[in-house]
């Protein structure tokens, strides 16, 4: 049986009775999406995830990849689940039509996403190929799109983003790699990057890599990056594959998991020289790169949050079906029969925190879907995209990290079992910790939210989602009406402390070492905001699912119960802590930046 459980009955009831895509289907830009065909969309990749997809989830994680002469040979088993996908046009799912794509929405866009990266993300991965050939179609010159992006597309060419070095990290703009100007649009590229992600592989016959490089007389910092194609087979006249390009996979990483995905060094210009193109023959290197690093950053919340999925499900059918133990009342009863572990106090707590925190992280990542299709169906309004920008933070960093931490919960509920790899709960944790690390950790995101999504927009777009928040805070059935009240005494916590963060970064600009008791306290922001959002959407839910309740089949009433259980839960155990985090900004004495380094 398929490691992967997926919540297609949560799935739709997010995008089709809560967020309604359906209302905006038949119209510019999504003319020919309808609500059938989206369904059908979304549950023929659910089969494929579960079937197709999940096959080689364990198996790519035993196999152990090895660098031979600059290559990487993929397991059998990869192969076929990626064959599977590409044969049934997935690819295309999310492919602009002007690059032969269907262009989906990108609600059902992610909504399959997140049925495959639960699945098996190390697949997925190597199909990224049509991320960057979208990017290319986006911002590349015609040629660029002509020669690089359709054969991406129509040819399954494999794709990669380049920033990471070895020396500069996370500090993007401390990066060497240079860039020497041949002719043209062309450049020799020179230089070593690290933790790149499908940087070697054999499934696809060329891999195309968007690489960040400095040229020459370009200033210090993001601002003198520029983004090149670097192919890893250069072309013939006719389009056929030619010679190799001076690029090439140095070293392959050894990892505590996602071992079925190739990390790889790559090294430009070390024995030959490695040719790269000019993006859009402009030099916005970093302003083109982050349209791939927003969508990784989506990606990898969407990733979390459906791990942490599945591994909820398998720890639930594992404790409807493990007995151990009498009932607590019985305890003493030596004689008492024994009843499935789900019937014990503790197992159930950690079970709904579970379902709680990722039924409201997937109402987090498809609300945040929702809103990116508004701003292609609503274009002259420019709230969607600064919406979207202070979400991503969010999705990215709170999810990848809440996750990884229940995760854990997921496997206590296995006990011994969970710790074997009988249980996929090992594989998913040991694979779900690169999510606080990739595509920018958990404290830079926390510190991009703050001071680029909320200082830098005077708090115009935080408000405005507040007014959003106020409004199911104000009104709802009464029977969630102790939820609400909670949930508006958040907001107002989370309103105080950003006050005294500003507070904190303001009084910097006299006393420079103040802006510290800012920078220790992002983190919490960053936990607090999202968890006020995620109440904003389980109460959404909740609302519509009592409204449903009437009339439904049983199935349907379990789970729409099952729904406003989640909001209560969530907002009686998780809510109250945002005024502990307020009142620790309020009491930050900024005293842990002075403590000498030898007492560490």
């Amino acid at each position: 049986m398929s490691h992967y459980k997926s919540n297609l009955r949560d799935l739709e009831f997010n995008l089709f009775e809560v967020n309604k895509i359906q209302d905006y289907f038949g119209q510019a830009p999504f003319e020919d999406m309808d609500l059938d065909t989206a369904k059908d969309i979304i549950r023929e990749v659910d089969r494929l995830s579960r079937e197709d997809f999940a096959e080689s989830f364990v198996d790519a994680d035993r196999f152990e990849l090895k660098l031979v002469d600059g290559e990487v040979a993929l397991p059998d088993s990869m192969k076929k689940s990626l064959d599977a996908f590409y044969d049934g046009g997935w690819n295309l799912l999310g492919i602009p039509k002007e690059l032969g794509g269907f262009g989906a929405p990108d609600t059902v866009r992610w909504a399959t996403q997140e049925l495959l990266t639960g699945a098996n993300p190390a697949a997925f991965f190597y199909a990224s190929g049509g991320l960057m050939a979208a990017i290319i179609g986006l911002v590349g010159t015609p040629e660029q799109v002509e020669q690089w992006a359709i054969p991406m597309i129509e040819r399954r060419w494999g794709g990669t983003m380049v920033l990471t070095e070895p020396d500069a990290g996370s500090d993007v703009g401390a990066g060497t790699s240079k860039a020497v100007h041949v002719e043209g649009d062309m450049f020799h590229i020179e230089g070593v990057k690290r933790f790149i992600t499908s940087g070697e592989q054999d499934y696809a016959e060329n891999i195309i890599h968007l690489v960040l490089a400095r040229r020459e007389g370009g200033e210090p910092g993001t601002k003198g990056l520029s983004m090149f194609i670097v192919p890893k087979y250069m072309l013939n006249e006719d389009g056929s594959l030619g010679e190799r390009n001076g690029v090439f996979a140095t070293n392959l990483e050894k990892k505590m998991g996602i071992k079925g995905s190739t990390t790889t060094e790559l090294t430009f210009g070390m024995d030959q020289p490695c040719i790269g193109y000019l993006v859009g023959g402009v030099h916005e290197g970093i302003k083109q790169m982050f349209k791939v690093i927003e969508d990784a950053r989506m990606l990898i919340g969407t990733k979390s949050m459906s791990t942490l999925s599945t591994g909820y499900l398998n720890a639930l059918e594992y404790a409807q079906e493990r007995i151990q133990s009498a009932d607590l009342t019985q305890a003493t009863n030596k004689t008492a029969p024994r009843v499935p572990i789900i019937r014990h106090p503790n197992v159930r707590r950690m079970l709904m925190d579970q379902k709680a925190y990722s039924e409201a992280m997937r109402a987090l990542v498809h609300y945040t879907a929702w809103v990116i299709d508004q701003e292609k169906v609503d274009p002259d309004n420019g709230y969607w995209a600064k919406l979207e920008d202070l979400l991503l933070p969010m999705v990215k960093g709170y999810s990848s990290e809440k996750a990884y931490d229940l995760l854990a919960q997921s496997l206590q509920v296995f006990g011994g079992s969970g710790y074997t790899m009988d249980y996929p709960i090992e594989q998913y944790i040991r694979d779900a910790k690169i999510d606080s690390v990739y595509e920018g950790t958990t404290g830079i995101q926390a510190l991009d939210l703050f001071f680029r999504k909320i200082v830098r927009d005077q708090g115009a777009t935080l408000m405005k989602l507040g007014e959003q928040i106020l409004d199911v805070v104000k009104g709802g059935p009464d029977e969630l009406a102790a939820e609400r009240q909670a949930l508006g005494e958040a907001l107002e916590h989370i309103q105080g402390q950003v006050g005294v963060m500003v507070g904190y970064a303001m009084a910097s600009q006299a006393e420079p070492t103040e802006i510290y008791k800012t920078g220790l306290h992002a983190n919490s922001l960053l936990e607090s905001l999202s968890e006020v959002v995620l109440a904003w959407q389980l109460l959404r839910h909740a609302d519509v699912a009592l409204a449903s309740i009437d009339g439904a089949n049983d199935a349907d009433k379990a789970f729409y119960e099952g729904k406003v259980a989640s909001a209560r839960w969530f907002c009686k155990r998780v809510l109250p802590g945002i005024e502990l985090r307020r009142k620790l900004a309020e009491a930050e004495d900024g005293s842990l930046m002075e403590m000498p380094l030898e007492s560490f």
